[in-house]
């Protein structure tokens, strides 16, 4: 062993420490030094810096074998919980300790630390594996990330110790905690205090795969508005409703949610119609529905607004091109740009908006592409005179009708933009929005451009299938809104249905009275009910004289005797410029309204919408991920379920 110049072995015999089994101690001077006896690293050999360097040095030392390393951490006493890491130079002064803190994390399964007080951290295996496996689920990594080369020696360099797991194994982790993560959701299922309504989704992949996503959306009883994945089932494309009915019901039965289902949010497509037509008979038969299912089948909005503008954008596909291939041949040459931009300056058009080409798979980049270009109108016409190769200019026409779509698309894009604008909304925020496009189609219907009136036609005729379906769930909702009650519908109804209005109000009534019994049936404040909300609806829900029961509970109260229903759309209008958590109002006065907050509990948590946030705006259906879209199909499901339950875990968690 080389000893550094002037400096001198010093006897360690007398040193207590099994580390100086590994090391030499020098002094050079009044300095002392510890150098490593395997890869002749210099660390600090000084008395007053204690040997947990050293000893967390041996750890990591890829020149020292691994035999007894255990034994080593074992041994040795320190007074607080920190690692020292000191660097030695004879060339210069005993750098000042760096000191770092082991953090305590307040995990299920987080870091432990040795026992007596050693303030070392005992590695534990099965944690990290579990802790590896729970990285690749949240972050949607790729099962054979473990065996890459890269992955290997980082992990290798970062704890010697750690014993290297296969992709199979990895897989086999994230099974057990999709096992563990489901029996979790499957105990708060069965506790709610109320019922559950369903939402699927299709997914694909680019081979054509297709899959469900089945989601539960419910209320807990802290009044808070929770969605779980319960099943990621793949499916063939062309199966007959009957199969995929099925598919539904068996995955509902094996949650034993089938009791507790409400409703079904579904894409408004008419393939469906005989899916939802099948559930819903099978749900009646065994009376789990209320109101005879009429309000179980529920049109997903987004969807809606989406199926709109798909049209939108068919009827415009050509005058939508000549503007793209106008603003590609603006862009195609630094020349073109400068001649453009001139033109710009001398019109005199001052806009701060850029020409850019739209993604064809992102329909609000379609929507601004068309605002730009309106900006830009004049300047156009003026480079298509200095200019004979542009020969693609739209024409004073295609600019009118431009204008006009562009503001059916903004509008549009507005209404999309509230379904996105909160993380979790309950389903009394859509009724106004809703009537407000009905409101729009109608003045579009009546425009004098025959264009415009034709389009608003064949807008108004799809809308108008999903106005019959939802808008009196979405009535109701809204009644349950403390700031708008009936008085939201008696503002909108005129204007929508002028002389027939009355009539549909007192259908909105009629529903919300016979939604309220219902729910009135269930209560354990009844007038009738002997046993608790749990086994009564269990007991109820099987008997044939439910409406006897029903009766018994309408006739048993006085008439001078007002019910909760009565009493709430009494009592004035919460202030609509307060901000408030419909939610928290419930939660608040549920004491006051126990039967009535029952059924705003079912109802508020209907989800009126279901496409996600980051897929609001796309053409087409949600894409999974290519790394885990080659997977099996049980493997799937778990990563894409377990990363729906744990990531409420980790939400505002930093490690920073």
């Amino acid at each position: 062993m080389e000893i550094p110049e002037e400096g001198v072995i010093v006897n360690s015999s007398r040193l207590k420490s099994v580390v100086w089994n590994d090391f030499d101690r020098v002094k050079k001077g009044e300095t002392f030094a510890a150098i490593c006896r395997h890869c002749k690293r210099i660390l600090s050999g000084s008395s007053t810096s204690g040997t947990s360097h050293l000893r967390n040095h041996l750890i990591r030392c890829r020149r020292r074998s691994n035999h007894d390393i255990t034994q080593l951490l074992t041994r040795g006493k320190r007074k607080q919980n920190t690692l020292a890491i000191t660097s030695f130079s004879y060339n210069q002064s005993p750098i000042k300790n760096e000191i770092v803190t082991v953090a305590s994390m307040n995990m299920e399964e987080g870091v432990k630390v040795g026992n007596n007080n050693t303030g070392v951290l005992n590695l534990d295996h099965r944690r990290s594996q579990l802790d590896l496996a729970r990285m690749i689920i949240m972050h949607g990594y790729p099962l054979g990330m473990v065996e890459d080369i890269g992955f290997k020696i980082f992990v290798r360099n970062l704890q010697p110790l750690f014993d290297l797991v296969t992709a199979s194994g990895v897989e086999d982790d994230c099974i057990e905690i999709y096992n563990k993560e489901r029996q979790k959701v499957y105990e708060e299922l069965d506790k709610l205090p109320g019922k559950v309504s369903l939402s699927a989704d299709r997914w694909s992949t680019n081979g054509g795969t297709e899959y469900l996503c089945l989601i539960a959306h419910y209320i807990d009883d802290s009044w808070e508005l929770k969605k779980k994945i319960l099943n990621f089932l793949v499916i063939d494309p062309d199966q007959a409703e009957e199969t995929l009915s099925e598919l539904i019901m068996t995955s509902l039965r094996k949650w034993d949610i089938d009791r507790k289902l409400f409703s079904l949010t579904i894409d408004n497509r008419a393939t469906y119609e005989k899916t939802v037509c099948r559930i819903r008979d099978q749900l009646c038969q065994h009376r789990f529905l209320m109101c005879e299912g009429q309000l179980f089948d529920v049109r997903c909005a987004a969807s809606t607004v989406k199926l709109l503008v798909q049209d939108v954008l068919e009827t415009s596909r050509e005058i939508t091109n000549k503007v793209r291939e106008t603003i590609r041949y603006v862009k195609g040459s630094q020349a073109t740009q400068e001649k453009f931009n001139e033109i710009v300056q001398l019109v005199g058009i001052n806009c701060q908006k850029s020409l850019s080409v739209d993604n064809p798979f992102q329909w609000n980049s379609t929507c601004m592409m068309l605002e730009a270009a309106l900006e830009y109108k004049e300047a156009f016409p003026q480079l298509q005179e200095h200019d004979p190769g542009f020969s693609m200019c739209p024409s004073d026409i295609d600019w009118d009708r431009l204008r006009a779509i562009t503001s059916i698309f903004k509008f549009f894009h507005e209404v999309s933009n509230v379904f996105a604008g909160r993380k979790h909304i309950t389903s009394n925020s859509y009724f106004n929005e809703i009537c407000d496009i009905h409101l729009q189609l109608i003045g579009w219907c009546q425009k004098s451009d025959e264009f415009i009136s034709s389009l608003a036609l064949k807008l108004k005729s799809k809308f108008d299938e999903y106005w019959k379906k939802c808008s009196l769930i979405m009535a109701i909702a809204a009644i349950l809104d403390p700031r708008y009650k009936m008085q939201l519908v008696e503002y909108y109804y005129p204007q929508i249905y002028g002389d027939s209005a009355p009539d549909c109000i007192d259908i909105v009534k009629n529903c919300m009275k016979a939604l309220y019994s219902g729910h009135a049936i269930y209560s354990p404040l009844s007038a009738h009910g002997q046993s608790s909300a749990s086994e009564s609806s269990v007991s109820i829900v099987k008997d044939k004289l439910t409406g006897f029961d029903r009766f018994l509970h309408e006739t048993s109260v006085s008439q001078n005797t007002k019910s909760d229903l009565d009493k709430y759309l009494e009592e004035p209008l919460f202030p609509r410029k307060n901000v408030i958590s419909v939610l928290n109002w419930w939660k608040v006065h549920e004491p006051r309204y126990p039967v009535l907050s029952m059924m705003a509990r079912n109802i508020l948590g209907i989800p009126i919408s279901k496409v996600a946030v980051e897929s609001l705006f796309d053409t087409g259906e949600r894409a999974l991920d290519h790394c885990w879209s080659t997977m099996k199909s049980d493997t799937l499901q778990a990563l894409m379920c377990s990363r729906d339950w744990i990531s409420s875990d980790f939400e505002g968690l930093s490690l920073d």
